[in-house]
C-alpha cells in the first residue's frame, strides 16, 4: 500500500496535484498530458478551416467578399495570417482559462458553426462588414458573461424547449454541410433548379470528394485526429493536381502580426448599418447578438451534458461539475476572441477524445492550450491548405451535428413543426439566425392554437415577438 502511494506521489507532481486535484479525480500527470495531446490533435483542424471560412467575409488583404474570395491565395496574406494568430492566441488562452478556473478537460476555440454564421449570414446575407460583425461578437461575449454570473442564464436554458435546442444543432449541421459542399464545388447554383451537381471532371470537385472519402473512412475506423489527418492528406494530393501551392512554404515562421484584425471594432457602423433607422438597426443587431449568444450557450451546455457522465463529472446532487465555471470560461474566451479578430468561441465536442484517453481535469486543457500557443510559429502552413481540403471537414462536422435530429419528438406536431422550420430554414435561407427565429415564432403559435399555451415559457413569447418585429422591420 505504501509503495503504491509513493508511486502515485511521484507521478502526480505536488504543484499539479494542488492545482488540478489529480488524485481526487482518479488520474495522474502522464494520463492527463496524453489526453491533452489527443484533444489537440483531434481539433487542430479548426486552425485550418476557420481562416478559410473567414476570408469569404472580406477578412483578407483585398477585402474581397463571397465566392470571389475563393480565388485568393491565403499564403502570406497579412489579414489571414492575423486570423491564424488570433485563432492560436484565443484558443490557447480560452482553453487555459478553462484549465485553471473550471478544472475541466475541455478545449475552447472559435466554433465552426458560429464562424459560418458570422461569414455567410451576418456578413454576406445581412451585409454587415466583418468589423461590425466582430463588434457583435464582442457584445455577445459581454452578454454571455452577464447571463452566466446571474440567474438569467438559467432562465434562458429553462425557457428554450428541448426539441428546439436539438433542432438548432441539427439545422446548423445541415447548414455547415451545405457550405462545405458549395465551397468544394460539389453543389453549385443552377438557374432552373436553384442548385445542382458540380462538374465532376473539375479537379477542385474531385479533390473535395477525395477528402470526404478519406475523412469518412478514417472516422469510421475511429482513427484519432481523423479530420486533421485527412486535411493533410488531401492537401498533399492537391499538389500534383495543381490546387495546393507550396512554392513559398515555410515550416517555421515568425508569428503573423495580429494588428490587421486586433480590436477592429465598428460600433457606429453596427448601429447605423444600411441606414435602416434606429428600430430596424436595433432589431437586426438583436437577432445577430442573440444568435451568437444562444448558439454558444447551448453548444457549451450540450458538450458538458453529453460528456459529464462519461467523465464522472456528475455531482451527488445531479448537477454537472463546475458547469458555471465552464460557461464563464467560454464567455470570457469569446470576448477575448473578438479582440483578436476571430469569432465566437465554443467548447469543442472533440474534447471527448481526450476524455476517452482518461483526461479528467484541467491539466488536460492546460496541455491543449499550450499546444495551441505553440502553433503560432506555423502561420505560413495555413496558406497552403486549399478550400477543397477544408470543405470536407465542414461536411463531416455537419454529418455529426445532424445526427442529433433523431432525438426530436416528431410524434407531437406542435413540437415537430417548429423543430422542422428551425432545421430547414437554416440551409434553405442560408441563415442560422432565420432558422432559430422561425422555430421560436412557430412554437408559441402551435401551442396557443392547440390550447397548450401553458407549455410555453414567457421568455419564448418575448423572443417570438422580437423576431417577428425583426422580420417586419428588415427586408
Amino acid at each position: 500500500m505504501k509503495s503504491s502511494n509513493t508511486k502515485e506521489n511521484l507521478t502526480n507532481h505536488s504543484l499539479l496535484e494542488k492545482l488540478f486535484k489529480l488524485s481526487k479525480n482518479k488520474t495522474n500527470t502522464k494520463t492527463e498530458i496524453l489526453a491533452g495531446f489527443t484533444t489537440f490533435i483531434t481539433m487542430a483542424y479548426a486552425l485550418l478551416v476557420i481562416p478559410n471560412i473567414l476570408k469569404f467575409s472580406g477578412m483578407n488583404s483585398l477585402g474581397i467578399r463571397g465566392d470571389a474570395a475563393s480565388k485568393l491565395s491565403t499564403l502570406n496574406d497579412p489579414v489571414v495570417g492575423s486570423i491564424f494568430t488570433g485563432m492560436c492566441i484565443t484558443s490557447g488562452i480560452g482553453t487555459i482559462i478553462m484549465a485553471f478556473y473550471g478544472n475541466l478537460p475541455f478545449a475552447v476555440a472559435p466554433g465552426i458553426g458560429l464562424t459560418a454564421f458570422f461569414t455567410y449570414s451576418v456578413c454576406l446575407t445581412l451585409g454587415y462588414t466583418w468589423q461590425q460583425a466582430l463588434t457583435a461578437v464582442f457584445i455577445s461575449g459581454i452578454i454571455f458573461i452577464l447571463i452566466t454570473v446571474t440567474s438569467i442564464r438559467q432562465k434562458i436554458v429553462e425557457a428554450i424547449p428541448e426539441n428546439l435546442k436539438i433542432a438548432i444543432t441539427g439545422g446548423i449541421g445541415l447548414f455547415i454541410a451545405l457550405i462545405g459542399l458549395k465551397s468544394g464545388h460539389i453543389v453549385v447554383s443552377n438557374p432552373d433548379t436553384l442548385i445542382g451537381f458540380g462538374n465532376f471532371s473539375d479537379p477542385r470537385t474531385l479533390l473535395t470528394l477525395i477528402g470526404i472519402t478519406v475523412m469518412g473512412i478514417l472516422i469510421a475506423n475511429n482513427i484519432k485526429g481523423a479530420i486533421l489527418i485527412s486535411i493533410i492528406i488531401t492537401t498533399i494530393i492537391g499538389i500534383p493536381m495543381g490546387i495546393t501551392n507550396i512554392s513559398n512554404l515555410q515550416f517555421l515562421s515568425i508569428p503573423a502580426s495580429p494588428a490587421p484584425t486586433f480590436m477592429a471594432f465598428d460600433f457606429k457602423g453596427l448601429i447605423t448599418h444600411n441606414g435602416s433607422g434606429f428600430i430596424g438597426a436595433i432589431s437586426s443587431i438583436l437577432i445577430v447578438i442573440l444568435t451568437f449568444s444562444l448558439v454558444d450557450l447551448f453548444d457549451t451546455i450540450g458538450t458538458l451534458v453529453g460528456t459529464a457522465e462519461k467523465a464522472n463529472m456528475i455531482e451527488k446532487d445531479g448537477k454537472i461539475k463546475n458547469m458555471n465555471q465552464a460557461l464563464l470560461s467560454d464567455a470570457i474566451a469569446t470576448t477575448i476572441s473578438s479582440f483578436f479578430g476571430t469569432t465566437t468561441t465554443a467548447t469543442y465536442i472533440e474534447s471527448t477524445a481526450g476524455i476517452a484517453e482518461g483526461g479528467r481535469t484541467g491539466l488536460t486543457s492546460l496541455v491543449t492550450g499550450i499546444l495551441f500557443i505553440l502553433c503560432l510559429f506555423f502561420t505560413s502552413v495555413v496558406g497552403i491548405v486549399p478550400a477543397e481540403a477544408t470543405a470536407p471537414a465542414l461536411v463531416i462536422v455537419g454529418v455529426l451535428m445532424t445526427g442529433s435530429i433523431k432525438k426530436v419528438n416528431f410524434d407531437d406536431f406542435t413540437e415537430a413543426l417548429p423543430a422542422f422550420f428551425t432545421i430547414a430554414i437554416m440551409p434553405f435561407s442560408y441563415s442560422i439566425a432565420n432558422g432559430i427565429a422561425a422555430g421560436i415564432i412557430f412554437y408559441p403559435i402551435m401551442k396557443i392554437f392547440t390550447k397548450k399555451y401553458k407549455e410555453v415559457h414567457p421568455i419564448i413569447y418575448i423572443l417570438a415577438i422580437l423576431f417577428i418585429i425583426r422580420f417586419i422591420m428588415l427586408p
